[in-house]
Parts: structure tokens; C-alpha cells; sequence
């Protein structure tokens, strides 16, 4: 009799082998930095932004960056995340309300003072137009468990980490084909698992606003400036 893991790598097409790394592309020591250059010189210009177009985006483009969201790394390649887009108007409106809900206790007492004083100078508050405006909202969900289908759960390992990991993706790949994003994370959300039907297993992590940015957008200049290597590694 087969064990339980042996069941599940089955059910999702793993059978335990292995196989050359034969898609591994090595580059020469330069063009390693040029590239690595190139990278961060265009990452860099990435903003998260608030005022969005409502101009229509291809679905095939969000289509592509989700299967690329889908290639991160996650924990036993279990892939704990569920990624749910929303364009349809009337479900925007609907969770446009239930946010600005959340939002407004979470500005009108919910914070404390000092958690307001760091959002100041983004000019942020409970009013979220963005949410019908923007083309595409994005909920990432994490999943806890998955189903077999014979109705057996499998437990998932370092669920945040992964989806984590797969959101950055999902964020960096939205950059590169010349859309922005906006990270909005109402606390709670539970509100998104009953407007989105999305069943017990799964907690919403981040509602992601894509689109154009608006003819007129602005960002705040404050927030541009990133600490420096010396500040967020060290070498050992």
C-alpha cells in the first residue's frame, strides 16, 4: 500500500523522480552583472500607485503573469495559493464597500496613533476608489489545506512563505509588461471568502489593484528613496 505523501505527489502529477537540469542557463561573468544591472535599474522605477485608469487590460497579459506567479518556489512544491481576478463591476463595487468598511474602523480608532503617523505622508485613508476604477483586482489567497478528491485534506507547509513568494512574483511580473499594482491589505478580509465564495481552507492575504496608472497619478516623493545595501544585508 502506497504511503499518504506517495498519494498526494500522484494526485498532483509527482511521481518522485528525477530528471536533469537541463533548462539551467549559465551567463559569462559580465554579462552576470550587466543583466543583474539591467534588473535593478528597471525594478527600481516600479511604484506602487493609488490612482488608477479604468483602461481595459487584455486578460491573456494577467493570464501569463499569474502562470508566472505560479512558478515560485513553495513549500513540498505544494503550491498553497488561490489567485481569484475580479473585473466584473458589480463584484468590485461590492467589495469596494466592505473594504472602505474595514478601513474606516481601522482609521477611526482600530490603529493605534503610531501606526497613523507612519501612513501620514502616503496621504492614505478609508476612502478607496481605486477598487471599481482599477481594470483588475487580484485576490491572493493562501490555502491551509488542499482536497483530494475522494475528500481527504493535505496539510500545507510554509504557506505564507510561498504565497509570499508567489505574490512578489506576481507583482514583479505585472511590472514588466508595463502594468502597476497596489497592495491593499484591509484587516480583516475575511469579507473577500463570502463576496468571492471561496471556501474555509483559504485566508486572503493581499487584494492586488492592477491597471494603468491615471493620466494625472502622483506618488509621494518621500516615499521614493530605499536604504541602501549596507542597511538591509550583510556579508559574512
Amino acid at each position: 500500500m502506497s504511503s499518504r505523501i506517495d498519494e498526494i505527489m500522484e494526485d498532483m502529477g509527482m511521481d518522485g523522480s528525477f530528471v536533469p537540469h537541463e533548462e539551467y542557463q549559465e551567463y559569462p561573468l559580465e554579462e552576470m552583472r550587466e543583466r543583474a544591472a539591467a534588473f535593478y535599474a528597471d525594478i527600481k522605477r516600479r511604484r506602487t500607485i493609488r490612482e488608477f485608469s479604468d483602461r481595459p487590460v487584455p486578460r491573456d497579459i494577467i493570464e501569463t503573469c499569474l502562470l508566472a506567479a505560479g512558478t515560485a518556489p513553495s513549500g513540498a512544491n505544494l503550491q498553497p495559493w488561490q489567485f481569484v481576478v475580479v473585473s466584473d463591476p458589480e463584484i468590485k463595487e461590492k467589495i469596494k464597500v466592505a473594504a472602505e468598511a474595514e478601513e474606516r474602523e481601522f482609521y477611526n480608532g482600530k490603529a493605534p496613533q503610531e501606526w497613523l503617523d507612519a501612513l501620514a505622508p502616503l496621504g492614505t485613508d478609508e476612502h478607496k476608489k481605486f477598487l471599481t476604477i482599477a481594470p483588475y483586482l487580484i485576490a491572493i489567497f493562501a490555502k491551509s489545506y488542499d482536497l483530494l478528491p475522494d475528500g481527504r485534506k493535505v496539510k500545507n507547509y510554509y504557506v505564507s512563505e510561498s504565497v509570499g513568494l508567489a505574490a512578489g512574483t506576481l507583482i514583479t511580473a505585472l511590472h514588466q509588461c508595463g502594468l502597476a499594482s497596489l497592495t491593499h491589505t484591509p484587516s480583516p478580509m475575511g469579507f473577500l471568502n463570502e463576496i468571492l465564495d471561496r471556501p474555509k481552507n483559504e485566508r486572503a492575504l493581499i487584494l492586488l489593484v492592477v491597471g494603468y496608472p491615471a493620466d494625472d497619478c502622483e506618488v509621494p516623493s518621500k516615499a521614493k528613496k530605499k536604504k541602501a545595501l549596507d542597511e538591509i544585508a550583510v556579508f559574512l
